[in-house]
């Protein structure tokens, strides 16, 4: 888990005020249930809002899609970014990302132009 993370859970967890039980939910409703994806997305909106965002333009899905981002942008290969998405293959990651995996498909691209040069190459 990336620091930043870590951080921030050890923050959340010392606002409780007591030691959570090793079977305890991070974030649990105000009732300390499991949160169904209506209570996340509640969650979610009034986070977007305080954030300043407009609330009904993100989901919790757009976080997926611009952790892809981040990861295509930094250079991560597909097959990894698949694998952290929880994917078996690149298949699925390629069809529902591939928008956002613009950095991977242009140094293919490029790569290919390295091995068969055109004449117009230069």
């Amino acid at each position: 888990m990336p620091r930043r993370c870590v951080n921030a859970l050890t923050i959340h967890r010392a606002r409780l005020g007591r030691a959570p039980q090793l079977d305890a939910l991070v974030f649990p409703t105000s009732s300390g249930r499991e949160m169904d994806a209506h209570n996340v997305r509640r969650a979610f909106r009034a986070v977007a809002r305080t954030a300043g965002l407009d609330a009904s333009a993100w989901t919790p899905r757009e976080l997926r899609h611009s952790f892809v981002s981040l990861l295509s942008d930094s250079g991560m290969p597909i097959e990894q970014i698949a694998r952290l998405l929880g994917h078996s293959g690149t298949t699925v990651t390629e069809r529902v990302y591939r928008h956002q995996l613009r950095p991977v498909l242009e140094e293919g691209a490029e790569s290919m132009d390295a091995l068969f040069p055109t004449a117009d190459a230069g």
